[in-house]
């Protein structure tokens, strides 16, 4: 098969997925997977503040928020990471430090959210917020967020699965650095050589559609239902977690296997049930919470500088209104004790 039929019939990898400026004194690596990682966190906090305000709540909240739950997240999700795939850095051969290395992608999205939600219930408990309030707003922009981490996955040339002749088939290259040693994370494809299998189930695409559904079903039914006290997060959670659960025994890339299966598809078929169980017995909770902002301090008329002690006795008239005259009596009476009251009005 001739290249330009291959790129007709199926879909070409990038040549590279990092991009390295020379400075002449330093040489600074620009990485399209970490980008990505960046775009879907702030397109996820700009949505989480829009719906976040729509519910009562403050702007510049969910920035806040986000400061603790984004490193708590990146955190977890990498230690989910290690843990689930700790051949990679531990063993004979292996280097540890290379655990550490998180540009070199792979985070898990259970660890992420996991660990991201305890650095967000910090977060709403220093800001008097509830959590699932914040989990409501922000949950189809979580979604989105991790759509667009997976064209991240496309830059490096991972999490996909077995051979096909489909025609969204994705082309898989031979990357090599500069010293000429394979190397498909930061190397770069010479001629386009395909790797054995090539060209193959683009799985990250299909998570990336996947994810893209779920945003929008949730935006609908939120919508329709008024969904609160955390089911409109329950509801993005299950979604996510059946189609991740099949799209994950398409993949071919090495796992820690259970009981036959990847153990991302036990984890996944877990928490499904889990979100399933919360959004029904959540309903019970009654309609969506309204947040209401801090009230703003009323002074009393009679304790501001200048004002009569009793405004409703002596009312200003009104515009096209006729003051009523005073009477004798009244021009007569005694005021010997007001002009104290008015001095210490004006103290």
């Amino acid at each position: 098969m001739s290249a330009s039929s291959r790129v007709l019939a199926s879909i070409p990898s990038p040549d590279r997925g990092v991009w390295e400026i020379d400075l002449g004194f330093l040489t600074i690596p620009i990485r399209a997977y970490a980008l990505c990682i960046i775009l879907g966190i702030v397109i996820a906090i700009a949505w989480g503040e829009k719906r976040f305000q729509a519910r009562g709540g403050e702007k510049g909240a969910v920035t806040d928020i986000a400061v603790w739950a984004v490193p708590f997240g990146l955190v977890g999700g990498r230690l989910y990471h290690v843990a689930t795939d700790y051949y990679r850095y531990f063993g004979e051969g292996k280097n540890p430090l290379n655990a550490l290395k998180i540009w070199d992608g792979g985070l898990g999205i259970w660890g992420a959210i996991a660990l991201g939600a305890v650095g967000a219930w910090i977060a709403c408990r220093r800001k008097k917020i509830p959590l699932p309030v914040f989990a409501d707003a922000i949950a189809p922009g979580i979604v989105t967020a991790q759509a667009v981490g997976r064209i991240g996955n496309y830059f490096n040339q991972e999490l996909y699965g077995g051979p096909t002749t489909l025609p969204w088939g994705l082309e898989l290259y031979q990357r090599v650095n500069e010293a000429g040693i394979p190397d498909k994370l930061n190397g770069v494809a010479l001629d386009h050589t395909l790797i054995d299998g090539s060209p193959v189930h683009p799985t990250f695409l299909y998570e990336l559609v996947w994810n893209l559904l779920v945003a929008l079903l949730v935006v609908v039914v939120d919508h329709r239902l008024r969904l609160g006290h955390g089911r409109a997060f329950a509801l993005y959670v299950a979604g996510y977690t059946l189609g991740r659960g099949f799209i994950e025994m398409l993949r071919t890339d090495d796992a820690t296997m259970v009981l036959g299966l990847r153990i991302n598809v036990w984890v996944s078929a877990l928490v499904f049930i889990g979100a399933v169980v919360y959004f029904v017995l959540a309903a019970k909770r009654g309609p969506r919470e309204v947040l209401t902002r801090e009230p703003v301090a009323v002074i009393p008329v009679d304790e501001v500088p200048g004002t009569s002690e009793k405004p409703d006795e002596d009312p200003e008239p009104s515009p096209g209104a006729t003051a009523a005259p005073e009477t004798t009596e009244d021009a007569a009476e005694p005021t010997a004790d007001k002009p104290e009251k008015a001095t210490d009005k004006a103290e």
